[in-house]
């Protein structure tokens, strides 16, 4: 079992789900008597192993409104295709007027994101990513279309799958080594043996 994949179940071996409160906003409504004072939550959820979900919770009170999100956020939870600690190819995606470019990087680089897009991306266990949010900065639109790009991702296993070839005519080994090599054994074990 990889290590990403221990850290994230708890001592009865289910899965733990981290919640993360990405944008908080206060809305009032004018009436002839008085303003009416209520919030919405944005909440991002994921699994750290590739199940992320977004989340809009409104209600009167703070805590209501994050626990509504998260109730939505876990709902809308999806799987998405990752390549080792990066994703497969590089994607743009839009949700209103807010774009959002994901593109795969080296091992080591981090997440390069901000925002909302690194709260998704994080919630999802993707490690090296470059992102850029272009056009609106609405940080509802800006974690939709990150989830949007997430799910567009294709390995290249689907694609070859969906044309009828073979991985590796259409990929290159290093995306094909990724996805099957498990995480290598620790060397310092094997040199106290010999």
């Amino acid at each position: 079992m990889r290590r990403d994949q221990q850290m994230n179940r708890d001592a009865t071996g289910e899965v733990l789900i981290e919640e993360k409160l990405v944008a908080l906003n206060r809305v009032q409504k004018v009436h002839k008597g008085g303003r009416t004072l209520r919030w919405s939550a944005l909440v991002v959820v994921g699994d750290g192993d590739g199940s992320v979900g977004v989340g809009l919770g409104k209600a009167l009170q703070v805590p209501d409104a994050v626990r509504k999100g998260a109730e939505d956020a876990k709902k809308n939870m999806t799987k998405i295709a990752r390549l080792g600690t990066t994703i497969p190819h590089p994607v743009e995606s839009r949700w209103g007027a807010a774009r959002v470019l994901l593109k795969p990087a080296s091992p080591g680089t981090g997440v390069i994101a901000g925002g909302a897009v690194r709260a998704v991306l994080e919630a999802a266990g993707i490690k090296d990513v470059l992102s850029k949010s272009l056009g609106s900065d609405n940080p509802i639109n800006i974690a939709r279309a990150a989830m949007r790009g997430l799910l567009s991702l294709r390995t290249a296993q689907e694609v070859a799958a969906m044309r009828g070839r073979k991985p590796e005519e259409i990929a290159e080994r290093y995306h094909l080594e990724a996805v099957e090599t498990p995480a290598p054994e620790e060397p310092a074990a094997e040199a106290e043996e010999a």
